[in-house]
């Protein structure tokens, strides 16, 4: 089961979800798209997954916490407890034994981040 990880900021556009998407390597073979769960809402991120034929996953902020990424922000450590929201959505929603298969990629804009996580599922 491959999930897409987005982390993005409350200005994001469709485009630029696509765009950071795409450049994770696509929407083929999603089984879904997560992130944080007060997120999971935003308009942008539900026409993605209209889009890609994929179910929102939203993790809740606390089991992003401790999760051990590849990519370090100081700003996404301080305010989730993780390094990546876009990695640690990916591997949460991927199951329990999840490996990261693309880290974290941004787009132009700088304003969405996908990576791809592969898993059992929950």
């Amino acid at each position: 089961m491959k999930v897409a990880g987005l982390g993005f900021k409350k200005n994001v556009t469709l485009a630029s979800l696509r765009e950071a998407l795409v450049a994770a390597g696509g929407p083929d073979g999603l089984a879904a798209v997560a992130t944080v769960g007060d997120k999971a809402d935003a308009e942008a991120l539900q026409q993605l997954a209209r889009e890609c034929g994929v179910p929102i996953k939203a993790v809740p902020a606390d089991a992003l916490a401790g999760i051990d990424t590849p990519t370090q922000s100081q700003r996404i450590t301080e305010a989730f407890g993780t390094g990546s929201v876009a990695e640690a959505a990916a591997l949460a929603a991927a199951g329990p034994r999840a490996r990261l298969i693309v880290t974290r990629v941004v787009s132009q804009d700088r304003t969405a981040t996908a990576a791809i996580a592969e898993g059992d599922g929950p």
